[in-house]
């Protein structure tokens, strides 16, 4: 079975990926890009218009790089027309969106793969070793960035749903607490907390803030019964996690994937995606 893919609009990784000689790269062939900007090619891969992505025989396959806030158009678009669909998380800025997504993916026979390179990451890795055996007392995770538009990204729960993804993949399902939002327009300044349990009660404290001169950085401290975690050692450069995200997805695709490990992922997205959509909630002024 051969596939060809499309990529919207940039998704400059996943266009060099999709070019290197890799058995995954080799089983999809990258035949054009679609762009809100008029950009004409891109090293030589020709700009198409979404609407012949759309009816192109040809392109059985969409990769969703898009901000946020389209990608929920962008994939049922490309669902609708019987393609098989890659999207960037969050693949929705609601829950009720996702699942309806979901059906729609099944009910054409496709797949919807949510991508999420941050599992893939030399640091995630660490942890999961680190975590394995051990009764949690207590943890936190913040996590500081520049300025990032709320309009093209979404609320901070959704646009920084891969912290989220971390804690859940480490430590099981969450319930929240409660949860605040600082926000100082005219600074571009935002500050999210989030208070979290996990099914043993143990509170997960975890915070976005981003503002001008915020360096991109995390900083986690976990507390164990044997003892402490404070921050992730240097553990390497993270390499290739796109093109490792890719294999997961063409493996999707050959149908290489247990139905038990789809139904869990599909789950652990779910939650999350509930999770961000209770916090956004919970932040929001009370009428």
């Amino acid at each position: 079975m051969s596939s060809n893919s499309t990529s919207i609009p940039s998704g400059s990784v996943r266009m060099r990926d999709l070019r290197n000689p890799h058995p995954s790269s080799a089983f999809l062939n990258l035949i054009g890009f679609v762009s809100r900007r008029d950009l004409g090619s891109i090293d030589e891969v020709q700009q198409i218009s979404l609407e012949d992505a759309l009816s192109s025989q040809e392109v059985e396959v969409a990769y969703i790089c898009s901000e946020s806030t389209s990608h929920e158009d962008y994939i049922r678009k490309f669902l609708n027309a019987g393609k098989h669909v890659l999207v960037e998380y969050p693949m929705t800025l609601s829950l009720a969106a996702a699942q309806e997504l979901w059906e729609l993916a099944e009910q054409k026979g496709k797949v919807l793969h949510e991508e999420h390179i941050e599992l893939l990451m030399e640091e995630f890795a660490f942890l999961k070793k680190e975590v394995v055996g051990k009764e949690l007392l207590k943890g936190s995770l913040l996590f500081t960035a520049g300025p990032l538009e709320k309009e093209r990204f979404g609320f901070p729960a959704f646009s920084g749903i891969s912290r989220l993804t971390w804690l859940v993949s480490l430590f099981g399902e969450l319930s929240l607490v409660s949860a605040t939002l600082e926000e100082r327009k005219e600074d571009q300044y935002m500050k999210m907390t989030v208070h979290l349990e996990t099914e043993n009660k143990c509170p997960l404290s975890w915070i976005e803030e981003k503002g001008p001169g915020l360096k991109r950085n995390r900083y986690l401290s976990f507390h164990f019964k044997s003892g402490s975690l404070e921050n992730v050692p240097n553990v390497g450069v993270n390499k290739n996690i796109f093109l490792k995200d890719q294999n997961i997805f063409v493996q999707k695709l050959l149908g290489q994937f247990s139905e038990k490990e789809l139904a869990a992922e599909k789950k652990r997205i779910l939650h999350c995606l509930s999770l961000a959509e209770e916090i956004q909630k919970y932040c929001l002024p009370k009428k």
